[in-house]
């Protein structure tokens, strides 16, 4: 389980991955090596998964983002389908919903026309994909990675746990 100290340390690492153990360790009070040796365990225990670096899609000629609802004929609680779709090119990230459609997928494409090939030649071409639904983003108001740590989200659920 994770403490106060924790929460403050991923909090800083969310804001900026890149901060030294010394200015983490002077935010929240600890020595270096202390923060060194949390920042292990958290990454050890899968609570830190990683590190990477946020580009600016339109810098990169990504700059369309859309949402793709796909309906398969897959059968049982198989996840093949899934996985074909996230080794497209473009797909960001694929989740398996309960309603209607079966996965939405998050993608980016340079522009419409970029993202009807990206549909008609990869997406619908994985076999057990029997319909898709497309929705185009027209300005994102809000797009974060970071999860809240010690805000008001989650509060409930985080209580029940401890």
């Amino acid at each position: 389980m994770i403490d106060e100290v924790d929460r403050k340390i991923l909090a800083i690492l969310q804001e900026d991955a890149r901060t030294p153990n010394a200015e983490i360790a002077r935010r929240v009070g600890l020595a270096p090596s202390a923060i060194f040796e949390r920042m292990r365990k958290l990454h050890e225990n899968g609570v830190v998964e990683s590190f990477s670096a946020h580009v600016n899609p339109r810098a990169v000629g990504l700059g369309l983002l859309a949402f793709v609802f796909v309906r398969t004929d897959e059968s049982g609680d198989t996840l093949d389908t899934a996985r074909r779709l996230a080794e497209v090119p473009g797909v960001l990230e694929v989740h398996n919903v309960a309603g209607e459609d079966c996965y939405i997928v998050k993608v980016r494409a340079a522009d419409t026309e970029d993202l009807g090939r990206l549909l008609r030649e990869r997406i619908r071409k994985v076999e057990t994909v029997r319909a898709t639904r497309t929705t185009i983003v027209l300005e994102t108001i809000k797009s974060t990675t970071a999860l809240p740590l010690d805000g008001d989200a989650g509060t409930e659920g985080r209580k029940r746990r401890e």
